[in-house]
């Protein structure tokens, strides 16, 4: 499987924050925002913007005299052994706050080994889930999730995945036409969210947005029924924004 080679909005994000976070980790008294700046090239205004994510998140903490230090976060994430629960909670937490942001049910999705995997939902009494009425690992092709997945792989990938999982026809929405498909991937922009406007479930629209880590492929994705189709694309713009921290807890 290779990936597509154009990088998404939240991966230079995140290469932008590791660079900060080892120019803190580097200075245990603690770090100047100018300093910061001359050491990691980036400009003033970016690096503000990145310093608020990152202790909105935790990841670094701000001294008395304004200095950053390496924050909570990073140290848990660090601690061997604990790690990979410390990971899981961290990725509940910015689902839970993102899921509220968004007023919608979120999901944190994978492909591994030729298949889609939910990996988390996080839904709530008035943010449902979508209703999994077939399975999503066999309607690829018709979620926003799915869609998202594959237009992160080459050619040979998607085709090798719709080769072994037909385009069957869930709504009348559908796309079904595996040409056509593949072609709407080839021209889907890597920054732009994936919709999907009742191809999977009538009554149900949803967006997903790519967070690739390595050679991982994943995304996030928000679903609302119909009724609020039109806080989709909005709700789908604070999800891309909103992507960053979840694509930097996998990339620690």
């Amino acid at each position: 499987m290779a990936l597509r080679p154009e990088p998404t909005a939240p991966f230079h994000s995140v290469q932008y924050a590791l660079r900060v976070l080892e120019a803190v980790a580097r200075q245990r008294d603690g770090i100047t925002e100018d300093a910061l700046s001359h050491e990691t090239g980036l400009p003033p205004g970016h690096l503000a913007h990145l310093l608020l994510m990152l202790r909105r998140e935790n990841y670094v903490e701000r001294l008395e005299d304004g200095s950053f230090v390496v924050g909570e976060s990073l140290v848990v994430l660090g601690s061997g052994g604990d790690r990979e629960r410390a990971l899981r909670e961290r990725l509940q937490r910015t689902l839970a706050d993102l899921r509220d942001s968004v007023g919608a049910a979120v999901y944190y999705s994978r492909y591994r080994d030729g298949e889609l995997e939910i990996a988390e939902v996080m839904d709530g009494p008035g943010t449902p889930a979508v209703n999994q009425w077939v399975d999503f690992r066999s309607a690829v092709h018709a979620t926003a999730i799915g869609k998202c997945l594959l237009g992160q792989l080459d050619h040979d990938g998607r085709k090798d995945h719709l080769s072994r999982h037909k385009t069957a026809r869930l709504t009348s929405r559908t796309i079904t036409d595996e040409a056509l498909l593949l072609n709407t991937l080839e021209r889907q922009p890597p920054t732009v969210p994936v919709l999907d406007l009742q191809e999977y479930a009538v009554g149900t629209v949803c967006a997903a947005v790519p967070i690739t880590a390595g050679a991982s492929v994943g995304c996030l994705a928000l679903s609302l029924p119909v009724e609020h189709a039109h806080r989709l694309r909005r709700a789908a713009e604070t999800l891309s924004r909103r992507a960053a921290p979840v694509l930097l807890s996998l990339s620690l």
